[in-house]
């Protein structure tokens, strides 16, 4: 086995999401009135349901899971397995006791124990999937024919992660990333007409998936299949959005979000990114930065979707808020974090042309 960067990568990702997803909305912090790990010695909660306990299970069974698998092998499979409770077992409390300074969140005992118990089936598949996943498996011979080497390979992988996991926020735009406007203003512009809106949503959409096809296209070796592996991508960000609606909406509403404008910009998406793909790396890079800033402009700037404001309000409220604040928040932050990885990229290779 050896060791797996993209497996820490993900672990310090999935870390600061679960951060958040506790501790949303993060405001009107104020003094609890007793000790902030009081809730520990509370009686069981009277009240609790399914989905709470089904919810903190499996928010903690990735991190066990990839806690794991970071620290596979420098240490054995049991050290592995301790470690991951370990560590999730303190992160659980910190974030607890701190949800005592929140009016909006209420810290529990049970919540604690689910989250361990989590961690504790996730750590148990890391250690047992291990040299599966970090030996001579298939998985380990596909990144290695098709990814390129490095560390910035597993990176970009672990940024393509996060674009898939923004798809699960319906009421964005198609592929639309970077809307800044609730985390600051939470204004809403005026209405306009449908033929607008189409056309917004249709570039929008066309950036975005090209911009995204590049990325990808960086991180693969010469000779890849690119057009396939790149294809496969985006057929698992359609999956992921139509799951969100899927959750949301009745089973005839599922493809929702296949409006007129998201069929344009699928069309053009894809031929410009496999126009753009023959391209030098460089090219590609730049290209691919340039779409994600003008992206990124159009969907802070585009009128708001008048078809989804009723059917989208069980997401914005309910079992959901939270995750609903860490999609939001994930697909505001991504182009970000995309824009710096490219020019990161660019700047290498303008000082070493061989890469």
């Amino acid at each position: 086995m050896r060791a797996s960067p993209l497996a820490r990568f993900l672990l310090a990702a999935y870390v600061l999401l679960v951060a958040y997803a506790t501790l949303y909305p993060l405001s009107g912090w104020r003094e609890p009135a007793g000790s902030a790990f009081a809730y520990l010695a509370a009686p069981w909660p009277r009240y609790f349901t399914a989905f709470d306990l089904a919810a903190n299970l499996l928010g903690y069974l990735p991190y066990g899971l990839l806690c794991a698998l970071a620290l596979r092998p420098r240490a054995g499979a049991v050290a592995a397995l301790l470690a991951a409770i370990g560590s999730a077992t303190a992160l659980s409390l910190v974030l607890e006791s701190l949800q005592s300074y929140l009016p909006a969140r209420i810290p529990s005992n049970v919540d604690v124990l689910a989250n361990i118990a989590g961690a504790s089936c996730g750590g148990l598949a890391g250690a047992w999937l291990a040299p599966r996943l970090l030996g001579g498996g298939a998985l380990r011979r596909l990144r290695a024919e098709a990814l390129a080497p490095g560390t910035a390979a597993d990176l970009g992988l672990t940024l393509l992660g996060l674009w898939l996991f923004a798809q699960l926020n319906p009421a964005s735009l198609l592929f639309g990333t970077g809307d800044l406007r609730d985390l600051f203003s939470g204004a809403v512009g005026a209405r306009h007409a449908a033929e607008l809106f189409v056309s917004v949503e249709a570039a929008t959409t066309a950036a975005n998936l090209a911009a995204v096809a590049l990325l990808a296209s960086a991180l693969l070796r010469e000779g890849a299949p690119a057009a396939r592996l790149i294809g496969a991508l985006i057929a698992v960000a359609l999956t992921v959005k139509t799951a969100a609606f899927a959750i949301l909406m009745k089973a005839e509403q599922v493809l929702a979000w296949l409006t007129p404008g998201a069929q344009l910009g699928l069309a053009a998406g894809l031929l410009l990114a496999l126009a753009a793909l023959p391209l030098p790396r460089t090219a590609r890079l730049a290209l691919a930065a340039a779409l994600l800033m003008a992206a990124t402009v159009l969907v802070n700037l585009a009128p708001p979707n008048p078809y989804f404001a009723a059917t989208l309000k069980v997401w914005e409220q309910g079992h959901f808020l939270n995750f609903n604040g860490l999609t939001r928040l994930v697909s505001a932050a991504w182009p970000f974090a995309a824009l710096i990885y490219l020019v990161t990229l660019a700047a290498e290779k303008l000082r070493d042309p061989v890469r």
